[in-house]
């Protein structure tokens, strides 16, 4: 029997979290490992307390027909990798690597385009993780160097379409 690498065997872990997921547009599975061990897990969810989706019936932001991508401020859910982040200590996760995986609710099938949102990204950012890994096949994988998300600064406008203040 062959060995599955190091990353896979992570993102086979993050993705057995995604099924305590209870969002009805994507359910996201996450993890934290830092020196070879486990730190934290995260799944998209309703806080604490706070009706699921699918306890529901339906999504809010389905329901305002907003876009997949925008307006995340209106979406019940927890993303996984805050949930995971606000599991762990920031020692912890200074240095560490986030494996992160994503399915279509309604379908099951794997999201190869699946990414951190950029509020996300910040969360990532400030925790000190140094990688992201994210599954796009069942055994491919991106890994990502969070230096390039905070040179990305996708929030920066550039200086010739600043306005001019009062």
């Amino acid at each position: 029997m062959k060995r599955i690498s190091k990353e896979n065997y992570y993102l086979d872990i993050a993705e057995t979290v995604l099924e305590r997921a209870t969002c009805l547009r994507r359910v996201y599975g996450a993890i934290i490992v830092k020196n070879d061990e486990i730190i934290a897990t995260g799944y998209n969810g309703a806080p604490r307390g706070r009706a699921n989706c699918v306890d529901l019936g339906y999504c809010s932001r389905e329901a305002m027909r907003v876009p997949r991508g925008e307006r995340y401020e209106l979406c019940r859910s927890v993303h996984a990798e805050a949930n995971a982040i606000i599991s762990a200590a920031r020692r912890d996760t200074v240095g560490g690597t986030l494996y992160l995986v994503g399915r279509d609710a309604q379908t099951g099938a794997l999201l190869s385009d699946a990414t951190s949102c950029s509020m996300c990204r910040r969360l990532v950012i400030n925790a000190g993780l140094e990688k992201v890994v994210i599954r796009r096949t069942e055994t491919e994988f991106e890994v990502v160097d969070v230096e390039d998300w905070i040179a990305e600064d996708d929030l920066l406008v550039p200086p010739e379409e600043v306005p001019d203040l009062p």
